[in-house]
Formats: C-alpha cells, structure tokens, sequence
C-alpha cells in the first residue's frame, strides 16, 4: 500500500536567509518553508533524496500565496549525477510538470495545494521552478514552497500481483470488484489505496503530537480489523474521529498563540498556552479512561534535529520528529483559504470539553519545543493580515463556540439534540410551526446521527399519514418536509444523505399520489431539490457521485416526474468554466443515459437543446468532458442526421484540423456506411502499390520481349545474309544459262510490304513484319485500354465494339467519335467537339479530331504526309517511298483488292494475356 516517503534535501540552488529547503523536510501547521533568493534568476532547483528507492505514485506541492512559480517540473532518478561527468553518469529523468494559478481571485490570501499522480521509480527527485507570477505582494520576484510530499511504496519488495491475500481471495469469491464504490475508502477496496493520514492535508492541518497518535491508533485499528476484534476497532476508529477534532483545534490554538506573540500581547499568549495544555491534558485523560492508549503513547517527543520524515509503516521507519514551528494556514486538497480551523464538536463518548472541572494537571516535564521569535523573521513573513485582523474578536468567538459545543456534547450525553439556535430558528420557522420543534432541531442538530433520526422518524410520520388529511395540512407537511429534505441532501455524511434521498423518493412516489396532490406539489419537490442534487453529483466522493446520479435517473423516469419535464431542462444548461471535474463528467453521463431512456421526442430534450450543450462541452478544458460530449453528438446524429450538422461547421479540411471535430465527421462517415479519410487514404496507398507492382510486372515483360525481338532480328539478320548469298549465286547461274531460256514471272511482290503504309524493306520478314506493325507502322496504333494494334481508320469503331472495354464508352451523336461515359455527358453538353461529316464527304480522324477528303488514299495522305495529322506520335520514323509500280500493282491496288479481308501477323504484345509466339488477328478495313 503506498505511504508516505521520507526524503532530506540534497540540494539546492539557492535560499533566502532563515528559509533554508532543509524546512521542506518538516509537515506541521507552522512550518516556513524555502524561498528562493530575492532577484534570484530562474530556473531554481531543487534536489531530494527518498530515504530508500521507491515507486512514486503521489507528489504533493503547497504553494505560498503571492510567492508562486509559474510552473513547476518533476524529474527523477536512480542515482545522483555527477555533473563534471556529463557523458559517463546517469541523467534525471523528466516526468512532466505542473502549472500553478496566480491566486488573484483570493486577493494571496490562499495557499494552493497542487496532487499530482505519477508512476517512476527512483531514489532522486528534482524540482524546477521557473519564473513567479507577478503580483504587488511579491516585489523581489521570488517563488516559494511551504511543503512538499511524496508518497509511494518501496521499489526493492515483493510484486503485490504475486501476492493472493486472503481479503482477495474472499471477494473474488464473493463476486466484489475492487472498482466498487461501496468499498471507497477502504485498505481493501484498492491495492493503490492511499491513507488520509499519509496526505499532505493532515500534517499541515494537525498537531504534530496527536498527529503521531492518531498514526498510532490507526495501526492498531488495522491489527484489529485483521484479528477481527470489530467492537475494538469501532472504537478506535472514532477516537481517531475525535482526536482528528482535537489536533485541529490545538493547531488553531497555536495559530492564535503565535499572532498574539507577534502583537506583543503575552498575556494572551500564555493563555493560550495555558488552555492548550489543559485541553490536552483532558483528552489524554479521556484516552487513558477508555484504555485507549497507554502513558508511553502520549509522551510528547522530545525535540530531534532535523531528519527525514517516514511513515511508520514503512520498512525504513524513523522516529518522529518535532517540527519548528512557524504560521501557517489552513490546508485543503485544492486550495487553503482558512487560517483559522474551523471547530466541530465532538458527538460521541470522547468528552473533549475545556470547561469541564477537573484537577488541573502541571506540563509535561520535558522542554517544549523551541519558539521562533517573531522580531528575529522578516516582515514578509510574518502572518498575513488576514490571520491578524480583529484578533479579539475571533477569540471571543472560539470561546463562544466552546461553549455551544459543550453545551451540544452536554446534549448528546443526555441523548437529545441540541435546542435550534436562534439563527436556525429564524431559518426554519415554518418547518418548525408544521413539524415540531424537536423533529427539526434533530434535523439541525451537530451529532448526524440525530440528523438521520431526525430524517427516518419524518419519513415514518409521512408514510403513516392518512387519507383522509385535509389537502391544506398535506401541502404544508410536504413543504416542511421538503424544506428539510434539501438542507439534508448537502450533508457530508453519507448515511445522512441516504435517509435524504429515502425521504424525497418516499414523497414523490408514495406520498403525492397516494393523497392526489397533483402536479403541482410533484412539481416543487423536484424545483426544490434536484439542483442541489446536480451539485453533490461532483462531489469528492464517487460513492455519493453514484448515488446522486442514479437518484436522478431514477426519478426522471417516474411518470409523474417524466410529464413535468423539469430535470431535462437542467442537465442540457451550459457547463460552468470553473465547474469541477466530477461535476462535468456526472452530468454529461447523466445526460447521455436519460438521452438514451427519454428520447428526444415529448420528454424534455430536443435536438437543439442537446447539441447546443454538447457543441459548447466540446471547448471544456476537460478532455474526458469533450469526449463524452463526441459520444453524445454521434449518438444523437445516428437518429437525426440532417439536423446535427445544422450545429457543426462544414466538413472541409479547415475544420477537421481540430482533432476533435475530426473524430465527429469519422464517426459520421462509419454510421453511414462510408469510407472514413483514414480509409481512404489507405485504399488509394494500397492502390497506388498495386499500379506500381503492375508496373513493374509490364516492365518485366516488356524486356522478355525486347528480349525475343532481339533474338528475331538476329535470326532475320541471318536470313537476309543467306539470301544474299543465294542471289547472287542465282545472278551468276543465269548469266551462264543459254539466251532462249522462258522468263519466270515474278508471283513474290508482296514479300517484304507493309500492306498497310505500302513500305517494303528487306527486313520486313515475318518477324520483322511483327515488329514493324507493333512499333512503326504510321497507319496503324496501340489500344491504350486493351493494348491491342489497330489501325487508325478503325479505331472508334474498335472502341465501341471490339475493345475490352466497350461497355465504358459511347458515341457523340456530334462528332461521331467514341467518349468515355463519364465524360460524354460534359462532352455534348459543352459543345465543343468539331461535328462530323458524312462518310461520303469526309474521313474523321479520330487522332486529331479534324475531318478530310474521302478515301483510302485520303487516309495515307493524312497519316504519313508532311502535311498530314499532327497527332500520329509514329510519324517521327523516317517515310521511305516505295519505287512507282505498274498500274495494278501499287500498294493501294493490293489493299484494295483485299479490303475488308483480315491478313494474319503474328504480334508480340507487352500485354495482353499472349504468349510468347502467340499470333493476333487485325482487320483491313
């Protein structure tokens, strides 16, 4: 279980005379604290070393009140640096840092007490202090630290993961969860639980003597509850209760004692003394009375020199220590406002009073501790003048309080509530002409469980009223009672304010319709108590935070109280900014289940109510509370979708910077099924990696094939050395051959032509034909979609009938050429395209687009002319003309005597599904 740390100060950079950070090592109400020099330049550090190395899990700051640094850093370490070995020694660790409020809305005259929750392990920890907050108080720009605590457990023990006590063993069994609210506050309720005794608050709010046994008592309260002596250790626990009462008064005492010493007024400074030691010398006695402690307990510690402080549960326990004692103020987890303490008398069979007679007992016999003198401490810190203001007055004041707590304790002996006040009589006039002034003196009484008697025996009374109660008493009782009802709901004991909630939820759903009192009176109770409700919703405890919540939930649902509408009103009213943390996340979770049960539609919400709330919830410098309120947007845009996004900004890469309106349009596009920008972005990534590995693959076989054509043009090569060895042997061959021999006709014109462009070349072999009609021929092109070879005349006619992808295109009735469906729409609409003439008129190219004469020839011209279509990227190749032919035997004669006959070339195409070898078919047309 973690527990406080003992520490001593290493180092320092620097300290103001009389304000060492050695004070630092020292929790009691009167402590001074280190100050920094005055002018001194920042940052200011400083070093602590744990008495052992340890696991942090809690450190705590107390702020001075107009010295305060701006931030505060946390670093740590396993071993001291050292600093002229930079390279070869381990550094400090930062863990993060702390910002601190400039305490202008208190005047400085509060201190803060920053809790902050950290997880390292270390045996070093260091401070860093950067500039002060600037304020007319604080004229030599110096920060402060009054106190600083670190509480965590020994890093060198056992694992608890490894440890199966016997507490868990009974609540795995018994179906607990260790989450429970039930069990808030209780050792075994949590294995990070954290004893108030050990929290910066109770040193600095106690005295340091009964601070000590009330450590003590609570030790053997545990050893008690272990041993399962529970009757022993309900006693214990309300002496600690009581004694906790005791310790802040003698702490108050001491405060009062101190600004009397200041003031130069020693008679009532030794007063004071004089009513410390007696109170102390009372309760003491009381303690030995009811064998609570023994002789050995109670002495008072002598005075020590300054050592670490340690728990004493801790393995490395030291003694205790008496502190030097300085002014302080009061302490609260948040901020401490109070310097005087404020007294609460004790209930219970402690008797703790002043003024009750007995034989005045000498002091101790040891020195007391020793005194500052106030000459000796500088001007600015001798206490504010909030501690000093009207002393007289706010002694007679505690001397009256004295009194009424005697006189209340004096009651509680007896087993009747104290009599109501007169202030409280003024108060509760009314309930007290309806209810009795005994029924509500025990609602007001000091003792709580009067308070909750005060609640049960009402409850009782309502319940047993009967029937037929004229409607004007009824009225008035459940006026009276709901009057006590909302006082009893702010109290801080729990069982009190279940009687509370037991009562209220008696009256609305038992009382008030059992007697038809209408909507009226439903209405008053529900106005009347559930904005006092919404507020213990963010209380401190999250055990009265669920049962606040759940209370709430409740009763909305009830009919009578569903009808009214009333408590949808306050849940959708904007978050305060200086709203605490629980009450926020309790409302937005309050909201979201109601949302849930109630609907939108005739309860009390609307679309316009719930998203303005939750659109102003997304700026709350909470970041649960901002989440909670996307939750809440997303759920509400799953039923209405259109009138969410009247409420939002557009969509559109501006707004979606903000990482939260990024997450809302995310969340919009899953619920409507489409892709989110993550999504996306990681399709078109995949995409983009599928084209390029296409790529890749289509270079791959790209060289394959420029491979084989390499291979084909040596193997023409070959051939065409062949043949001319062949001819010339033929050439030799005839000239030897007699004159009358018959000439041979020559059938092989066509060998070696291009039937399409009408060039003949030696290489045109069949291979060499191949590679001609795939690269150069300027009559033909590439199907950029099907990569198949056609020719240019036919190429819309291809794409609209033959292509693999026929069915993504369709003809403009304008130009006649084939356009993309996507497009076609924009194509025609615009108007753009040169229109098409008739067959008969004109050839359409469909390269450039522009019309020319009619005819095969026509088509030749405009390819491979030097005037011809500028859009033929094959016309870069150097035009050989063919040699002029007999009339019948031309290029044109041959394709026109195979027009619209299909001629077989064997084509390797980079892609295509064909093989190497593999033939493809074009059409002449």
């Amino acid at each position: 279980m973690p527990h406080k740390i003992g520490f001593v100060v290493v180092s320092s950079s620097g300290h103001e005379d009389g304000f060492s950070a050695r004070e630092l090592m020292i929790h009691a109400p009167t402590v001074s604290g280190w100050r920094s020099p005055r002018f001194c330049q920042f940052p200011q550090e400083i070093v602590l070393q744990m008495v052992e190395r340890c696991r942090i899990r809690k450190l705590q700051l107390l702020a001075h009140q107009y010295m305060i640094p701006s931030k505060v850093e946390f670093y740590i370490s396993e071993s001291l640096p050292e600093y002229f070995t930079p390279y070869q020694a381990e550094r400090f660790r930062r863990l993060g840092y702390v910002s601190l409020c400039d305490n202008e809305k208190t005047g400085c005259k509060a201190r803060e007490l920053k809790s902050v929750y950290v997880d390292a392990v270390g045996q070093f920890l260091k401070l860093i202090f950067h500039q002060n907050h600037v304020n007319k108080y604080n004229v030599y720009n110096q920060v402060a630290l009054v106190a600083v605590n670190i509480i965590g457990d020994p890093a060198d023990f056992g694992d608890e993961s490894n440890i199966t006590s016997r507490e868990k063993l009974i609540d795995h069994y018994l179906g607990h969860n260790a989450e429970d609210p039930a069990l808030e506050g209780t050792c075994s309720g949590k294995s990070d639980y954290i004893s108030p005794l050990d929290d910066l608050a109770f040193d600095m709010y106690q005295d340091p003597e009964v601070a000590q046994i009330i450590r003590r008592l609570d030790e053997r309260k545990r050893e008690a509850v272990q041993k399962e002596r529970y009757d022993y250790a309900k006693k214990l626990k309300q002496a600690i209760a009581d004694l906790q009462k005791v310790g802040e008064r003698l702490g108050r005492y001491e405060v009062e004692k101190r600004c009397a010493v200041e003031k130069e007024d020693y008679d009532l400074a030794k007063e004071k003394k004089q009513q410390m030691e007696r109170f102390r010398s009372r309760v003491y006695e009381q303690l030995q009375l009811h064998e609570l402690v023994d002789a050995e307990l109670m002495r008072r510690p002598l005075d020590l020199p300054l050592q670490p402080l340690a728990c004493p549960s801790s393995p490395h326990h030291q003694p205790p220590m008496r502190s030097l004692p300085q002014p302080e103020e009061r302490v609260s987890e948040n901020r401490l406002a109070d310097p005087f303490l404020q007294e609460k008398p004790s209930s219970h069979c402690l008797d703790v009073s002043p003024q009750r007679p007995t034989v005045d007992r000498p002091p101790p016999a040891t020195d007391p501790p020793p005194k500052t003198h106030p000459d000796s401490l500088p001007y600015d810190e001798r206490p504010l003048p909030v501690t000093r203001k009207q002393l007289g007055a706010a002694v007679s004041e505690a001397e009256r309080r004295d009194v009424l707590g005697d006189e209340a304790r004096r009651a509680d002996t007896a087993g009747e509530p104290e009599p109501l006040t007169e202030k409280a009589l003024r108060e509760a006039s009314s309930a007290v002409d309806v209810l009795g002034e005994a029924l509500v003196a025990g609602a007001y009484s000091k003792t709580w469980s009067h308070r909750e008697d005060a609640l049960l025996t009402l409850h009782k009374q309502l319940t047993d009223t009967p029937v037929g109660t004229p409607k004007e008493d009824l009225k008035s009782t459940l006026r009276a009672a709901v009057f006590l009802v909302r006082r009893a709901i702010r109290d801080i004991v729990t069982p009190v304010f279940q009687a509370s909630l037991k009562l209220l939820k008696m009256i609305i759903t038992q009382y008030i319709p059992k007697h038809k009192l209408g909507r009226l009176e439903t209405a008053h109770c529900v106005e009347r108590t559930i904005p006092v409700l919404l507020t213990r919703t963010g209380d401190s405890s999250a055990r009265l935070r669920v049962m606040a919540s759940n209370f709430i939930q409740e009763i909305a649902l009830f009919k009578e109280v569903k009808s009214l509408q009333v408590i949808p009103s306050y849940l959708v009213q904007p978050l305060k900014a200086n709203s605490s943390t629980h009450l926020a996340m309790s409302q937005m979770a309050l909201l979201a289940r109601l949302l849930r049960d109630l609907g939108t539609e005739g309860a009390g919400f609307t679309v316009d109510s719930v998203m303005r709330f939750s659109v102003q919830a997304l700026e709350h410098r909470v970041r649960e509370v901002r989440e909670a309120a996307v939750g809440m947007i997303l759920d509400l845009y799953a039923q209405h979708r259109a009138l969410v996004l009247e409420y939002l900004p557009p969509d559109d890469s501006t707004t979606r910077r903000n990482v939260l309106y990024k997450t809302i349009f995310e969340g919009f596009a899953k619920i409507d099924g489409r892709p989110t920008d993550a999504e996306m972005r990681a399709q078109k990534r995949a995409a983009a990696e599928e084209a390029e590995k296409r790529k890749k693959e289509e270079i791959r076989a790209l060289q394959g094939q420029l491979a084989a054509l390499k291979e084909m043009q040596a193997e023409v090569q070959e051939k065409e050395s062949e043949a001319t060895k062949a001819k010339n042997q033929d050439t030799q061959e005839r000239k030897v051959a007699p004159p009358n021999a018959p000439e041979i006709p020559d059938n092989h014109y066509l060998d070696n032509l291009c039937i399409f462009c009408g060039e003949r070349s030696e290489s045109f072999t069949e291979e060499g034909l191949d590679l001609h009609y795939w690269k150069h021929c300027l009559m033909l092109t590439r199907c950029e979609h099907c990569r198949q070879v056609v020719e240019i005349s036919s190429l819309t006619e291809h794409l609209l009938t033959e292509c693999d992808q026929k069915d993504g295109f369709g003809r403009c009735y304008r130009c006649s050429e084939a356009v993309s469906k996507e497009e076609l729409p924009r194509h025609v609409k615009t108007r753009d395209c040169n229109p098409a003439k008739s067959e008969k008129l004109a050839n359409r190219c469909p390269l450039c687009h522009e019309n020319f004469s009619p005819g095969e020839e026509a088509w030749k011209a405009h390819l491979m002319g030097p005037a011809g279509c500028t859009m033929n990227l094959r016309r870069t190749h150097v035009l050989h003309r063919t040699p002029v032919l007999p009339p019948g035997k031309g290029p044109a004669a041959t394709r026109a005597g195979t027009s619209g006959s299909k001629v077989g070339s064997k084509i390797p195409t980079p892609k295509g599904g064909l093989s190497k070898g593999s033939s493809r078919t074009y059409t002449k047309r």
